[in-house]
This record gives structure tokens, sequence and C-alpha cells, in this order.
């Protein structure tokens, strides 16, 4: 099974894994001071990126002082709602003062901080739900969870999601344009005919198993189905220009790995269904998202805004023209592919469709990087707020 604490290939006999049935379904536990997959690149990128990986080694180093302290769970509870947030917080301000928009500090800074609590004794005492409760809060609030907070008295409110870097087997030192949106645009307040929105955005890990154990409808459910935003956006790296993606699909396809090298084992002839806690994930072959993207395809910039309708099914791949045509068909792949961009989209159009049916949501993709390039990540970040503005006018 994908886990979100996968470790590297170690001696069988290195390993003590124990499975624990969660809130969020099935999890492993691993033993005292092993290393995930993730945490294993953390060497490499502070030889390739120091400035970058060590940027926010005053919060890391910290919470290894005082996480080396505590002995029992209401301790590192407390450290967790702490250093959570206030690695998002400092995340923040660095990226704002610096300018420089890089997001990956809050990744590389977020695994270090990870490592040093499963390496801890207090935790390594703990029950396995305890430990497991214990890094999946601090995954969220370290992904902005608890900064969800629209006080600007603004007409509108739009909730933005962004993507860790990933493919660092690849690149080292990759950025995601998607993270940096997020960044970027969190707490501004966008301005056009007449209308002011503010944003707040999240950004979630490229794990299947994080996906498959709920974590895109604990972040998104509390705003969707509590009706008090005006539209939801996710965000990933795509192609070479940006892309509206009209029908995310159910299934995944792609065999490409997530970061922890996991492979799904989905192919384009054997697409298979994505979990949602301990059962699959249930909903139509496609969905069509609601973004106005007449307004949108105005957003000025370098690059053409797409919309794109490209789709696959057993049967074929083609640009569909309506939900209707293709609802019946088994899905292979979104517009939006059939990797967890595709299905981040999905999840968050179920979710609108169960409690919100009349919010815009959808998905954009913008153009890709290799590894970090500021004045690219300047134009997409630009077009994209040009993009979301655009949007603003017809909400």
């Amino acid at each position: 099974m994908a886990n979100i604490f996968k470790i590297s290939k170690l001696k069988p006999l290195t390993l003590a894994l124990s499975l624990v049935f969660s809130p969020y379904g099935f999890t492993e536990a691993l033993e005292y001071n092993q290393k995930t997959v993730e945490e294993l690149r953390i060497p490499m990128a502070l030889a390739a990126i120091p400035d970058v990986a060590a940027r926010l080694a005053t919060r890391t180093k910290l919470f290894e002082q005082q996480v080396q302290q505590a002995n029992n769970i209401a301790m590192l509870t407390r450290l967790i709602l702490q250093h959570g947030q206030g690695l998002w917080l400092d995340a923040k301000k660095s990226f704002i003062e610096l300018a420089d928009y890089d997001d990956r500090p809050l990744y590389w800074s977020r695994l270090q901080m990870s490592k040093i609590l499963r390496s801890s004794e207090g935790f390594a005492k703990l029950a396995v739900d305890q430990q497991y409760q214990l890094l999946w809060q601090f995954e969220l609030l370290s992904r902005g969870q608890s900064d969800v907070i629209f006080d600007k008295k603004t007409d509108k409110k739009i909730l933005i999601t962004g993507f860790d870097p990933f493919f660092l087997d690849r690149h080292i030192d990759q950025s995601n344009p998607s993270g940096v949106v997020a960044l970027s645009l969190d707490d501004m307040v966008l301005s056009v005919a007449g209308k002011t929105a503010e944003v707040e955005v999240l950004i979630v890990p490229v794990r299947f198993a994080d996906f498959d154990q709920g974590m895109i409808e604990e972040l998104l459910t509390p705003y969707i189905a509590g009706k008090d935003i005006d539209m939801v956006i996710t965000v990933s790296m795509g192609r070479e220009n940006f892309d509206l993606e009209r029908y995310p699909a159910l299934r995944r396809s792609a065999k490409a790995p997530d970061n922890l090298n996991v492979f799904t084992g989905a192919t384009k002839s054997t697409p298979l269904l994505p979990k949602f806690k301990s059962s699959d994930l249930n909903g139509p072959e496609f969905v069509e998202f609601s973004l106005p993207i007449v307004a949108m395809q105005k957003g000025e910039g370098k690059y053409q805004v797409n919309d794109n309708r490209n789709i696959s099914t057993l049967d074929k791949s083609y640009p569909a023209q309506s939900l209707a045509e293709i609802e019946n068909k088994t899905s292979v792949s979104g517009s939006g592919g059939g990797y967890l961009s595709n299905e981040i989209s999905y999840r968050s159009i179920l979710l609108r469709e169960k409690y919100n049916p009349l919010l815009p949501v959808g998905h954009i993709h913008t153009p890709r990087i290799k590894s970090f390039d500021q004045q690219i990540l300047m134009d997409i970040v630009n077009q994209t707020k040009n993009i979301i503005t655009q949007g603003v006018t017809k909400l």
C-alpha cells in the first residue's frame, strides 16, 4: 500500500512496521530514526542549494532543541501546534522579504522538521496512532491550514491551492510554480471593475497516500461546505502554456512516481481508482469545472490561456465537447492528465457537487519549468494573478 511515510530500501531486519487503523485509513508506522524517501534527499539539497534548504534553520534548530526535551504526547502536541504554524508563517515572511519567488525553503524545512520529530525519543515512546496523528497535524499546519483567515472585508473570497516541488530525483533544485503562485498571492486583495477579492492559500503534497487518506477533503470541505467562499482554484505545474482543465477524470493512469517514489501501478490500459480513506473514491467518471473561463482567458501575459478539453477513455483520446458525451465512458485521464493535478481538481469539484453546486471551482495548469528560474516564475505569477483577477469580474 502507498504510505505517507514510505522508507527507502533497507535491510529487512532494520524495519519494524505495524499496521494501524486511523481516521484516515491504514498507515504504516516507522521504526525509530529511520528515514523516508523524501528525507533521504535532504543532504543532497543542503549540498546543492544550501541557502535555500537551510534558509529557515532558525525554526528547525529551535524545534529540534525543544522536541528533544519533550517526553509525552501533551508536550509534543503543543510543539506541533506551535511550530507547524510557525514554519508556515516563517516561510511566508521569508518569501515576502526576499522577494525571490522561491517556494523551496518551506518544502525542505518541513522535511527536516518531520525527520527531527520522528527521530526523537519522546516520539518513539508514543503509540503508533499517536505518532500518526502528530505527523498528520504537522503536515496540515505547515501547509497553511490554520492561516486561511478571510479578514479583509472584501466583496469576494478566493481559496487557492498549490503543490510541493516534485520530480526531485531529476532536479534536486526543482521549484513548483504553483507553490510560488500560492505564496505570492496569499493575503492579497485583488481589485477589478469595482469588486474586491481576498485570496487565501494552501499547499499540498505530491504523495498519493495523502490524497488516499483524505487530506484534500479535510483541507477543502470546511470552506466549500460552509459556503463562505466565492471561488476555489487548484493550481499545479503543467505544459507549455496555461491550461484551464475543463474535464477532470476519476481515475489515475500516470506512470510517474510521487515524491516517495511510489508508483500506483496504473497505466493507460488499466487506470485505477484512487482511495478515500479505506474505500475507493466514489464519483462519476468525469466532472466539469465551473470557472468563468471566457473572462479568465483574458488574463494578459506572455503565455496562451487554453480551454483544455482533451480527455482519454479506454476507447480513445480526444477533445470532448460536452460532459454528456463522456460521462458513461471509463476514464483514463482528464483534461489535467492522470496524475495528482487531475485528482485534486476532481476531488474539489466532487466536494462542490456535494455541498455547493453553484460555486466556481476548477484547475489551472501553469507553464512548466526545470529546476528554478526566477524570471519565468515572475511571469507565471503575474499572469496567474491577471487570470484570476479577470475571473473576479464574473463572481
